[in-house]
């Protein structure tokens, strides 16, 4: 069966694979990109069948905007797939405030705003699926990364509330959570200038990591958009789709350790009610 997908963030990596792939075996793709050109040969190949938007995700009435034109031309969309976004290195104290911004506009609010623009049309249409891509850093974190992962974690909560609220409309919600893939995730890192006060932190090990390409990064993104791709046939919608071997070893390592630490402090939590 043939769907209509809207994916956000198409030029490269993770959006532009699957964009690729779902085209190949005749789907239609609504694609949005800061620079429409960087389809170009996508649109020559396929015609028709690939739509194209402008959008910067830090503009929420664009969002908006760009979603209801997107169903307003092409009438039922099948699949959202909120794929934009971009990894912020450095130190918290070191970040600059622009960048924190930024951040935070594009990964989290521009991920919640794409959703909650969707949401209506969904509805109407009685169902639905939307891709939400967070991270292996959804659910831990590593030094370095604090303001990435205060997105991700931020999304996975919202993503956890609403996919309570509409479930009942017949629309479901999946997070993707991969690990080190070979995307081009580490070209577009943005990163902070570096101070000697952590240069014998793990921040200042990472930053030495980066530079020197020590990275064995072992995830197939070709096999994990596929997987993506094959979800939307599961009902009910998988709540998370956890990608790579060292993704499942880090989530499954902080999960147990907050697990553990949970328990440790059971007798303490369950006193805090008031007395009989």
């Amino acid at each position: 069966m043939t769907r209509t997908w809207f994916i956000t963030g198409t030029s490269s990596g993770f959006g532009r694979l699957l964009t690729d792939r779902l085209l190949a075996r005749g789907d239609r793709v609504a694609a949005t990109v800061r620079r429409p050109q960087a389809l170009g040969d996508l649109k020559a190949l396929h015609g028709d069948r690939l739509w194209i938007a402008s959008l910067e995700m830090t503009d929420s009435d664009a969002i908006r905007a760009t979603v209801d034109k997107a169903f307003g031309e092409l009438g039922r969309i099948d699949v959202i797939v909120s794929n934009a976004g971009y990894g912020l290195f450095g130190a918290a104290e070191e970040l600059e405030d622009s960048q924190i911004r930024d951040l935070i506009d594009t990964n989290l609010v521009g991920s919640i705003q794409l959703i909650r623009a969707a949401l209506p049309h969904l509805r109407k249409q009685r169902g639905g699926r939307i891709l939400q891509v967070s991270s292996e850093g959804g659910q831990m974190a590593y030094p370095g990364f604090s303001l990435y992962h205060a997105t991700k974690w931020g999304i996975e909560g919202f993503v956890e509330s609403v996919r309570q609220e509409v479930a009942s409309f017949g629309i479901g919600l999946t997070l993707v959570e991969p690990g080190p893939t070979r995307t081009n995730f580490g070209a577009s890192l943005v990163t902070s200038g570096s101070t000697d006060a952590y240069a014998n932190t793990p921040v200042g090990d990472l930053h030495r990591a980066f530079s020197e390409g020590s990275f064995d990064i072992k995830g197939d993104p070709g096999k994990m958009v596929e997987a993506m791709i094959a979800s939307v046939e599961q009902d009910p919608a998988p709540r998370r789709l956890t990608f790579g071997a060292a993704a499942y070893a880090s989530i499954r390592s902080a999960l147990q350790g907050r697990l553990a630490e949970l328990e440790n402090r059971k007798e303490a939590a369950l006193a805090m009610d008031i007395d009989p």
